[in-house]
């Protein structure tokens, strides 16, 4: 008798999520340049009944978190780490913004490697179009 391979991690979150009736979670990438049209992009989704989770810190605003470079690399590091967890549990991700930099298209990379659906603000930066 055969039996069917183990559930994955992703699986059984996908099925976790199924069996609690949670929404649709949509995950906003993009350059934090774009934060008003984030913001935007939240209300949208919002709206339209999804959990939405995005960026929690706008690198490109002066802060003191900033002041310290090697502490600026480190805090980047964590918050990338951080933000690919955010892709992982999503169900898709809606990229912002009008240019697509390093960060964003790996973000992108990482999403299509996962299956994840990837929409756009702006059609015509999808780097794989």
């Amino acid at each position: 008798m055969t039996y069917p391979p183990p559930l994955t991690p992703e699986e059984k979150l996908a099925d976790a999520k199924k069996l609690s009736g949670l929404p649709r979670i949509v995950v906003i990438c993009g350059s934090t340049r774009f934060i008003a049209e984030m913001n935007e992009a939240d209300l949208r989704e919002t709206r339209a009944g999804r959990i939405v989770v995005k960026p929690g810190c706008d690198e490109k605003s002066p802060h003191e978190l900033g002041a310290d470079p090697v502490e600026a690399a480190a805090l980047k590091a964590r918050l990338d780490d951080l933000h690919r967890a955010k892709i992982r549990l999503a169900d898709e991700v809606l990229v912002v913004g009008d240019y697509i930099g390093d960060s964003t298209r790996a973000e992108i990379a990482y999403a299509r490697s996962l299956n994840r659906p990837v929409r756009f603000t702006h059609p015509g930066v999808d780097p794989d179009a």
